[in-house]
């Protein structure tokens, strides 16, 4: 029988999965996997459970938000291990998954997954770490990382935005210099973003993003007046698109240099990032992912 290594965060979100164990497990077996748990914890490494993997071993199903997600690819990164992963979005934030067409409820998200076939996309490489969504400096960008656990978990995407709200009063400009082989930004800046996905929080930012173009898509927010940043912030949440915008660059690239002397934390998709210096790129096809189902993105 065809196995399954299953990595659950047993903490993502409102924790469903815990109930929805046996959903995933009765599913794949009639499909003929056998599902391998692995329950993701303080005690309990994921790099001796991926050590596991072999040839039996047909993918990696992984449950829990785009943080988890990322931890999971890195250790496999690290292994060398190169089987497909599919995503369950059972996170408070659910970027990535959401990205790729993948529904809500297990059980469907199941189906898809197991009437798929893999397809190659791209990943970020920040340093020496991989991202699948979004990694970023600034503004904003560290909220998730204050937020309380039991916050986040009670009111969910609420948490974020109550947080976000709060680092309004210490707004201040931030000297970095990003350098990429077309386009170049040495000044002053609130934020930026460096997308492989096209969404942060469930606001599309990236609306440019392909999945598997090679390129990142690069948005920087430039310190300029509070009414050039509101204007900003208007058209984000809204959708709108963000050429021609005052105080506001966005560029595609495969590779980047950014360079900051302020201290400032980095954040790949909700987790802490590496320090600066930054050497950020695209890896081409540097994944497998089943269950993709959004109509943007399959060619």
């Amino acid at each position: 029988m065809n196995k399954v290594k299953f990595i659950y965060n047993p903490y993502s979100g409102e924790s469903n999965i815990i109930s929805n164990i046996d959903n995933v497990i009765m599913i794949h077996q009639k499909y003929g996997y056998e599902v391998m748990p692995f329950r993701i914890g303080s005690d309990y490494s994921i790099e001796e459970t991926l050590k596991e993997i072999d040839e039996t071993y047909k993918y990696v199903l992984i449950a829990g938000g785009d943080g988890t997600v990322d931890n999971v690819v890195n250790h496999m990164k690290k292994l060398n291990i190169n089987i497909p992963i599919a995503i369950l979005p059972v996170g408070t934030a659910n970027d990535f998954a959401k990205f790729i067409g993948m529904p809500h409820k297990i059980k469907s998200a199941c189906e898809q997954i197991l009437n798929s076939s893999p397809k190659s996309v791209d990943i970020g490489k920040i340093n020496d770490k991989y991202f699948i969504n979004v990694a970023s400096a600034g503004l904003f960008t560290d909220v998730s990382q204050k937020i309380d656990i039991n916050l986040k978990n009670t009111i969910g995407k609420l948490a974020y935005y109550v947080k976000g709200l709060e680092q309004l009063p210490s707004l201040r400009n931030i000297k970095v210099k990003v350098k990429s082989e077309d386009a170049v930004f040495d000044g002053n800046m609130y934020l930026f973003m460096v997308f492989n996905g096209q969404t942060a929080g469930n606001l599309k930012f990236a609306y440019k993003a392909e999945i598997d173009d090679g390129m990142l898509d690069v948005i920087i927010v430039k310190a300029v007046v509070i009414k050039d940043i509101i204007t900003i912030f208007i058209k984000m949440i809204r959708g709108d698109h963000l050429e021609n915008t005052p105080g506001l660059v966005y560029f595609k690239a495969n590779k980047l240099e950014i360079e900051c002397d302020e201290g400032i934390v980095t954040d790949i998709d909700g987790e802490r990032g590496p320090d600066f210096p930054l050497s950020i790129e695209c890896v081409k096809h540097g994944i497998q992912v089943l269950g993709i189902n959004n109509p943007q993105i399959i060619k």
